[in-house]
């Protein structure tokens, strides 16, 4: 294989990245967690306090004060590891309006298609296999009921130590689900050549190798 592009797109919870990191390993190849970057994106806005509606500060910090990157499944942020501060529930609640904003994106997906040049990625997200990159070779589209992806997400943050409620985590989930369905730039949905996968009922190993049989094609 030469070059291939694995696209996993669908919404928060569905069991994206942990697949996505599971066919890297089983194949080598590079994982770009396109989400981590958002999150760090929305991590600097937060601290910094700048305000969402300020695009001339935003673009002013995207191309001058701040610097993403991505070493064995840990993120850096300016060279600081924020691997849990980007997992914490204040960033996950703010996410999809930082990627809702037009510069941002097309910051990330510069940066995305750079870091995948000449090498087998797969990447996961919103709109991987609608705008990133809409030639993927693979594009795979994960869906689950949102009170399956409430609670994977809730076991996610108990296991992490991270105080909130099951309710929390259902409420922000159907209000992130609104807001990337809706946004105007790269709305969630499903690429025309995507294959939709329902993982409600699924466990990891099946879902690998449903993916995978896409792949050795």
């Amino acid at each position: 294989m030469e070059n291939l592009i694995v696209a996993i797109d669908g919404p928060a919870g569905s069991g994206k990245s942990t697949i996505a990191k599971l066919i890297a390993k089983k194949y080598n190849f590079t994982y770009i967690d396109t989400g981590a970057m958002y999150r760090m994106i929305t991590l600097y806005l937060l601290q910094e306090k700048i305000d969402f509606e300020n695009l001339k500060e935003i673009e002013n910090v995207l191309n001058n004060h701040i610097n993403l990157d991505m070493k064995e499944n840990k993120f850096f942020l300016n060279n600081k590891d924020v691997s849990q501060e980007i997992r914490e529930p204040i960033i996950s609640e703010n996410v999809s309006k930082v990627a809702s904003i037009k510069i941002v994106r097309d910051n990330l997906v510069s940066l995305q298609r750079k870091i995948a040049s000449n090498k087998n990625v797969i990447l996961d997200g919103r709109d991987i296999g609608t705008v990133v990159f809409p030639n993927a070779q693979v594009k795979i589209f994960l869906i689950a009921s949102v009170e399956e992806r409430a609670n994977r997400r809730y076991k996610e943050f108990l296991e992490k130590n991270i105080s909130i409620s099951y309710e929390e985590v259902l409420k922000s989930l159907k209000e992130r689900d609104f807001i990337d369905s809706t946004r105007k730039e790269s709305p969630l949905v499903k690429a025309k050549d995507a294959i939709e996968l329902d993982t409600t009922n699924l466990n990891l190993q099946e879902v690998v190798d449903f993916i995978s049989s896409k792949i050795d094609v």
